[in-house]
């Protein structure tokens, strides 16, 4: 086992206040390499989330599956202490990241919030009494891309990755983005990820956290600016961006297609049958910018592949979903069996 798997896992508890992170430091070595995220809720027990399991923690430290023996109940004072130290003291310096309900701390990982949303006008404004957390471990797996930049290299058209949440699809873009960029597979890329929700690069106090090459990252800009700004200021063979599914999306990559630019990309959903259902889904198809579709495979298996798709293969699926369900529906009007 290699130290750096478990010690993602310690970096990570580093924002919680010292009781906490005192108890979560006993765990297992082994559990701690393999643990996604740690959940933390008041007046409920943590629960460690793995692959293929969920623990509760004990007040000795231990970890067990049984919700029944004596565990460790967070209080309210864990919490709000926690949510101070994760702010560095200083909760009005990271106000833009609460309102978008997320702090991201050193090392790159990512902590959801809940709590009361103070909205004015229909947008909110912040978030009050900070009820529990969800610490996403930010992990870096060197060579998980290769398969997907061989199959980017021969055609070098944009690439969609396609997966259920906490399948691996982030961990998939940086190694992809780091391998172009450094050309340690293929030709050496100008790179620029936009970064809209500062994931994959786990920008922390303005330094990536996150090994992502030579690449160039704006980040914390939303899609549509951040692509223009891209072709107009940085010139890139490739935008690598996460999580698409706005029409504001779609516009952008447009705008990417139209400049020649390659756009990689990642995508929430279960299955191919899930994403080609969904109109969206078939307008970004349209637009050209994806030759590759690459499906994962579920989140037991974080970054594996299921299957690599090319565009028409994908439209061959489309048009076999629309003929079934004309078929359905004229079997509904006309009583056909």
């Amino acid at each position: 086992m290699k130290k750096e798997a478990y010690i993602k896992f310690d970096e990570a508890c580093k924002g919680l206040n010292e009781g906490l992170y005192n108890l979560l430091l006993g765990i297992d070595q082994k559990v701690k390499a393999i643990t996604q995220e740690i959940r933390i809720r008041i007046n409920k027990p943590i629960t460690i989330v793995c692959p293929k399991e969920i623990f509760f923690v004990a007040y000795n430290g231990c970890i067990t599956k049984d919700s029944n023996v004596s565990l460790y109940i967070t209080t309210n004072e864990d919490i709000q202490e926690s949510f101070r130290k994760m702010c560095s003291y200083s909760i009005y310096s990271y106000q833009n990241e609460i309102i978008n309900g997320y702090i991201t701390i050193k090392g790159g990982h990512r902590i959801g919030l809940c709590g009361t949303a103070v909205c004015n006008n229909g947008f909110i404004t912040n978030i009050r009494d900070i009820s529990s957390f969800n610490i996403r471990i930010s992990r870096e797996v060197k060579g998980i891309s290769n398969e997907l930049i061989k199959e980017f290299s021969k055609d070098e058209g944009g690439m969609l990755l396609v997966g259920a949440p906490s399948c691996g699809k982030t961990t998939l873009l940086r190694d992809i983005t780091r391998e172009l960029s450094l050309g340690n597979l293929c030709s050496m890329k100008k790179v620029v990820v936009v970064d809209e929700r500062g994931e994959l690069s786990g920008t922390y106090r303005g330094i990536s956290q996150n090994d992502l090459g030579l690449s160039d990252v704006l980040n914390c800009y939303n899609k549509e600016d951040g692509i223009v700004q891209a072709i107009r200021s940085l010139s890139p063979d490739v935008i690598v961006c996460d999580e698409l599914g706005s029409y504001k999306d779609i516009s952008a990559i447009e705008q990417s297609v139209n400049a020649g630019v390659a756009i990689i990309a990642s995508i929430h959903a279960g299955s191919l049958d899930e994403l080609i259902r969904r109109d969206r889904v078939r307008e970004l198809l349209s637009t050209g910018a994806f030759k590759t579709i690459a499906i994962l495979k579920s989140r037991q298996t974080p970054g594996e592949i299921e299957r690599i798709y090319k565009i028409g293969e994908i439209y061959d699926e489309i048009d076999r979903l629309f003929t079934s369900n004309i078929i359905r529906n004229h079997s509904r009007v006309y009583g056909v069996a």
